[in-house]
């Protein structure tokens, strides 16, 4: 159910595009609970840059900027948000870039917003049971 957007600044290696999705995805998994086949990503490197503020709210930015939008269906709690931002930074980490580096946006969208396909809003129809109760 998540939709993700991932965008990565110029600088960030292509062989690390792959690798920034899965992170997003298994943090998605870990921290809020989706289903491990729910997964629809777009991953884009914009070769012409990207206009970011280095320093907003005391976070030093470099030129190896991560962007990552996550659309989901409303309920979470700010704990289960909170914890997906920790978990996603962590796995950022590991692959070697720099957690400050990492800017996430979520973005609540109600189910009537979705279809998976055949032109039907399956979430309203039959929602699954990992969603919150709206």
């Amino acid at each position: 159910m998540p939709f993700v957007r991932i965008d990565l600044a110029p600088s960030v290696p292509e062989t690390l595009a792959r690798p920034i999705a899965d992170a997003a995805h298994n943090a998605l998994i870990e921290a809020v609970g989706i289903p491990p086949d729910d997964r629809f990503q777009i991953v884009a490197s914009r070769q012409t840059g990207m206009i970011y503020d280095r320093s907003f709210l005391g976070v030093d930015r470099s030129e190896t900027m991560v962007m990552v939008e996550v659309h989901l269906s409303p309920g979470r709690t700010v704990a289960i948000k909170q914890a997906f931002y920790a978990t996603l930074a962590e796995k950022i980490v590991a692959l070697g870039l720099r957690a400050d580096d990492l800017f996430i946006h979520l973005v609540e969208t109600t189910r009537e917003n979705w279809s998976f396909g055949k032109g039907i809003a399956q979430y309203v129809l039959n929602p699954p049971t990992h969603i919150p109760a709206q």
